[in-house]
């Protein structure tokens, strides 16, 4: 019989084998050979190439640094703590949010937790939970208990009653409905959102499964106690507090205050102190590096810095249930109208860029236009019912600026069905970008104020020539508008409506959650992003990351010394809005 090579003979046969020539031994050794570089090549390729491919996916996935304060991921611009103008992450589609099972990625990111509740179908509240801080009293209900300090001129308390609502409207014109009508101070959404929040229907104890924690701090409140005849460190002192004290929490840790929000019913220059000079105006609540991190929900929004936005003035109609809105909707198509526009507001003199003289002089020449003229002592500007009733009639309400870009005035106007006329892009169009649709063409008319201030442009001739059928378009966009622009009843819940405070906690969620998202892909939303070009950001459609030259530039122009053209950011300003509240609705 034929011996087999030994090529063939069995590693094992090789090994205890005796007695073997030469070509065998040779053949042993280079199989031994051949198997030591398979071994090292498999260690090469699969154990240290799998080294590598994790560290190309932990520094791809890089949690967010929450000790450094100069060296974090990009993150949202508008939340962003360092001077630096860092450009924020891209807007990823929140309804196609990956599924996550790694642990690892649990421990890098500890938001994922809440995250991964968005996957959870079964659950209503699945990426909507909110966490609210349980802050000191003496940041919120302590101030309502010295509600006579917080105002110079007007006795807030009564306007702090009824959950921020103020005391109950009388309907004895007829001009209101029958319920949810109250006589609310534009200046009280601190009390009335923090209410409000007491009913939402997702609130936690588990800040780990929030999608956005809230800070019931009464901003505006603290600082209306001290504007006049205080020094800065009194007007600090609260929000340095406050500050201190989130700071210390282990929810801040998670994104270093990136994923809280609070309310303050002022207008934003109150909390943009400039400087540390005692005769500035306001605090620096916004300009505090902590603050630039959260959100920050003011009546009036700066259209060159990223922490602030624009939520709706309070109105005077606070619906307690759906019916309360529909009967009102449908009240507010049926009126006849018999003015074809109305103005109701007081002149600025001493400002000589303000077109509110021009529009006074044209209101009491026409025989189509209604003035309501506002000015220090009684006034028919001080009766809801006068203002509303004036709004119900007119076809057009004129909302020129004041002190500051917005107005009340103007959510009054569009809650009685009027179409409002702004001369100004930031007396809405940059402002509320969450409540208002950015086809302004579609609920509102624009009449730039170098129409009226320079060319003495007729308002009414403008109004005269839009189409019957295109007015009546109009009027019912903004009468669909209503619902998100009220505040229901803080002590009730609207079933099918979303108001003006569900409008905005649902924005607040969805831009931390597109920040979470982006953290994680380690995505930057936008290409060059200029913090004082923030409002054109605002306008930008999905998907677009870069801003160019706008036609409402020249609107925004900026001075190196910080104001406005207008004289709408001005810490002035700001000052004579204050002493002007009492006089209208500016």
């Amino acid at each position: 019989m034929r011996r087999r090579p030994a090529a063939s003979v069995p590693f094992e046969q090789m090994d205890k084998g005796t007695g073997k020539n030469q070509q065998n031994r040779l053949c042993l050794l280079a199989s031994l050979s051949a198997f030591f570089w398979i071994l090292l090549l498999y260690f090469h390729f699969a154990v240290l190439g799998g080294n590598n491919v994790d560290q190309s996916v932990k520094l791809e996935d890089q949690p967010l640094n929450t000790e450094s304060k100069t060296s974090t991921l990009v993150t949202d611009a508008r939340l962003t703590n360092t001077p630096s103008k860092t450009a924020p992450f891209i807007d990823a589609s929140l309804k196609n949010i990956p599924s996550i099972t790694s642990s690892q990625e649990e421990e890098n990111f500890p938001f994922m937790r809440a995250l991964r509740t968005i996957e959870n179908k079964s659950d209503p509240c699945g990426g909507k939970y909110i966490y609210v801080h349980d802050l000191p009293p003496r940041f919120n209900e302590d101030m309502l208990k010295e509600c006579r300090s917080l105002s110079l001129w007007t006795n807030m308390c009564k306007f702090t009653s009824n959950a921020g609502l103020g005391p109950p409207l009388e309907n004895v014109e007829g001009v209101f409905s029958n319920t949810g009508w109250y006589a609310t101070n534009q200046f009280a959404v601190d009390v009335i959102f923090s209410n409000r929040m007491k009913q939402y229907e997702c609130l936690t104890n588990d800040s780990s499964i929030a999608a956005a924690i809230f800070v019931p701090f009464y901003a505006g409140f603290d600082i209306a106690r001290y504007l006049w005849g205080y020094n800065i460190s009194k007007r600090d002192a609260a929000s340095l507090d406050l500050v201190d004290w989130l700071m210390k929490r282990p929810e801040w840790g998670i994104m270093e205050g990136r994923d809280h929000f609070l309310v303050a019913g002022r207008i934003t220059w109150d909390f943009r102190r400039l400087t540390d000079e005692e005769s500035d105006w306001g605090n620096k609540l916004l300009f505090l590096p902590a603050a630039k991190n959260m959100s920050m929900l003011v009546v009036e929004s700066s259209p060159w810095n990223a922490n602030d936005f624009g939520i709706p003035y309070p109105t005077y109609f606070h619906p307690a249930k759906d019916d309360d809105v529909f009967v009102w909707q449908e009240r507010m198509r049926n009126l006849e109208r018999k003015w074809l526009f109305s103005f109701a507001g007081a002149p600025r003199p001493d400002n000589p860029k303000s077109i509110r003289g021009q529009i006074i002089d044209q209101c009491k020449k026409s025989k189509v236009g209604k003035l309501l003229e506002c000015d220090f002592g009684e006034s028919k500007c001080h009766s809801p019912s006068s203002i509303m009733q004036m709004f119900q009639s007119s076809l057009f309400c004129l909302q020129p600026q004041g002190d500051s870009y917005t107005r009340r005035s103007a959510f009054d106007s569009m809650l009685a069905g009027c179409i409002p006329v702004f001369f100004h892009p930031g007396s809405a169009y940059t402002q509320y970008t969450w409540h208002l649709p950015k086809n302004y063409t579609t609920y509102s008319v624009f009449i730039p104020e170098d129409d009226i201030h320079k060319r003495n442009v007729s308002v009414e001739e403008v109004l005269s020539k839009i189409p019957p059928e295109q007015v009546k378009i109009m009027r019912e966009k903004v009468i669909s508008l209503i619902p998100g622009l009220i505040y229901a009843d803080p002590r009730s819940k609207l079933e099918t409506l979303k108001d003006s405070f569900d409008v905005a906690v649902q924005a607040v969620i969805d831009k931390v959650t597109r920040l979470r998202r982006n953290i994680i892909q380690g995505r930057t939303e936008y290409d060059n992003f200029v913090e004082e070009n923030s409002w054109k950001y605002e306008l930008l459609d999905a998907g677009q990351r870069e801003v160019g030259a706008h036609e409402w530039d020249p609107f925004f122009s900026k001075p190196k010394d910080g104001n406005s053209d207008s004289g709408g950011s001005s810490a002035e300003a700001a000052k004579k809005s204050w002493k002007n509240e009492q006089r209208d609705q500016s």
